[in-house]
């Protein structure tokens, strides 16, 4: 079976313009590098951190022999590009801070905020980082070395190759400005360098807006210790984090604990060509919403296109189902030996991560138990400022459990939606399969949820995915369930129910 399932729909495809023999400089040591200078260094910081006035600016050399000896007043006088550049990123990281609904806290990209970052990364970006680090200290030695190391560790790692070359170029040359290329080589490799130019954005948005210690995305309300890790990926951002379920069964002798996430990861990912909130089969976004992931492929049955291995998710879940989306076959999954990493937008649907942050994943997370939040943008809060949007759906969820424990059908009816369906049943289809549940139990018993998990998604509608263990009184197993609840005229109402 999973022999087979990498024919489905929704896996990344290798746009052939991005292994093209224009762009086939990148992946050479060497040779073509400094000619291909259009994403040097500054790509990391944005193009649009370019001083309005040239010249108002210093190349990257100007600290070099060369440098000196032609403008050695403007050494004095003005900043490098670099610093130019990092002071514009620097004051755009500041104006977000207060005003960004995300909740993102606005970083500096200082030597001690960036240890903090780095042993979230995976490997290889936090190597690129460090070498960006060190590059802003003027040690443009160290850092070419480094460089150097990196590309020979990671020869298919397109925009740190880009970075090594242009740490080549400025032993000899002044960079003047970001794309100081010949323009035949900027045009055959136009959408190559687009791509690593939003890629480096990305990574570097990554580390200037960083979620505050100790908070986690409003989508995990609570979270059952079944459930030893989390992932919620960041469209907008290309992010992918991974957290530790350090939360405590129960805060007391009523209610749910406050969800305790640790940050173990945080990823640099690809999405869908055509970007996100999928619908159709073959449209290739990747789907928004709340999953689990349902298998651990064996890589020695897949194609060398998915790298180290896949994660299927269940998509479509039955929110999908009920709005009539399809398509298949969306994983989270590696890269091919070409390529280190995807453009931010390079799939056919599925998550892509780099080989070596794959492996982390793969021997991190438990199949059927690790959640899978895949939002356009996330919002991020204090665990304990979810307390006022758990409760009220805690009551509706402690009502129904009374409900079926007392055996009160009509009752127990009312918290099912009229549009409710179970593998192509309706309700009236499927409620005499709870009918005789319940009259098998015989005499009124009490129900109790264990291990409960709450995930909230928000979009048109307001939907809570709820998994739990029903177990009856006195015993010590039970079914899992896991429940879609859907808010109806101001009432919350289930749409699906099944077990996990």
């Amino acid at each position: 079976m999973a022999g087979r399932r990498y024919f489905q729909r929704g896996h990344a495809s290798v746009p052939a313009a991005h292994l093209s023999s224009g762009f086939s400089g990148v992946l050479r040591p060497v040779a073509g590098l400094a000619t291909l200078a259009a994403c040097v260094i500054l790509v990391f910081l944005f193009s649009s951190c370019v001083a309005r006035n040239p010249t108002d600016v210093v190349g990257l050399a100007s600290t070099t022999g060369t440098a000196q000896a032609q403008a050695p007043s403007a050494i004095t006088q003005r900043p490098s590009l670099f610093d130019s550049a990092l002071a514009k990123v620097q004051d755009a990281a500041h104006q977000l801070s207060g005003s960004a609904s995300s909740g993102l806290q606005a970083r500096p990209l200082s030597g001690e905020a960036l240890l903090e970052v780095l042993p979230l990364l995976g490997q290889a970006e936090a190597r690129l980082i460090d070498i960006y680090r060190l590059i802003s200290q003027g040690q443009h030695r160290e850092a070419l070395l480094k460089a150097s190391v990196l590309v020979e560790d990671h020869p298919n790692f397109h925009l740190a190759h880009l970075v090594h070359g242009d740490l080549l170029s400025v032993q000899a040359l002044p960079v003047r400005q970001l794309g100081d290329v010949p323009d035949t080589k900027a045009q055959a490799a136009a959408e190559q360098l687009a791509a690593l130019r939003d890629e480096s954005a990305r990574r570097l948005r990554a580390l200037i807006e960083r979620p505050p210690q100790g908070s986690i995305p409003t989508q995990f309300l609570a979270l059952s210790s079944q459930s030893r890790h989390a992932i919620a990926v960041d469209a907008s951002r290309s992010r992918l984090y991974l957290f530790e379920n350090l939360t405590p069964t129960r805060s007391g002798s009523n209610g749910f604990a406050a969800p305790r996430l640790r940050l173990l990861g945080d990823f640099y990912i690809s999405v869908g060509l055509q970007g996100i909130e999928k619908t159709v089969e073959g449209d290739k976004r990747t789907p928004l919403g709340v999953y689990y992931i349902t298998s651990n492929l064996n890589p020695n049955n897949l194609p060398d296109l998915y790298g180290v291995g896949a994660l299927p998710i269940n998509y479509p879940n039955p929110l999908d189902v009920q709005r009539g989306k399809t398509g298949s076959g969306i994983w989270l999954h590696g890269t091919p030996r070409e390529q280190f990493v995807r453009a931010p937008l390079a799939s056919d649907g599925c998550v892509v991560l780099s080989n070596p942050d794959l492996e982390r994943l793969l021997a991190t997370v438990q199949i059927r138990t690790t959640p899978v939040v895949i939002a356009p943008s996330l919002e991020w809060v204090m665990p304990e400022s979810l307390d006022a949007e758990r409760q009220p759906f805690e009551a509706a969820l402690e009502a129904w459990r009374s409900a079926k424990s007392q055996g009160q059908l009509e009752d127990l009816k009312g918290f099912y939606s009229s549009r409710f369906q179970n593998q192509g049943r309706d309700l009236a289809q499927w409620w005499p399969r709870v009918e005789g549940e319940l009259r098998s139990a015989g005499a009124a018993r009490d129900l109790q949820l264990k291990e409960v998990s709450m995930l909230r998604w928000r979009d048109s509608q307001d939907t809570m995915v709820v998994t739990f263990g029903e177990v009856a009184h006195g015993q010590t197993r039970g079914v899992t369930k896991r429940q879609y609840w859907a808010r109806e005229r101001d009432q919350w109402k289930i749409f699906f129910e099944g077990n996990t």
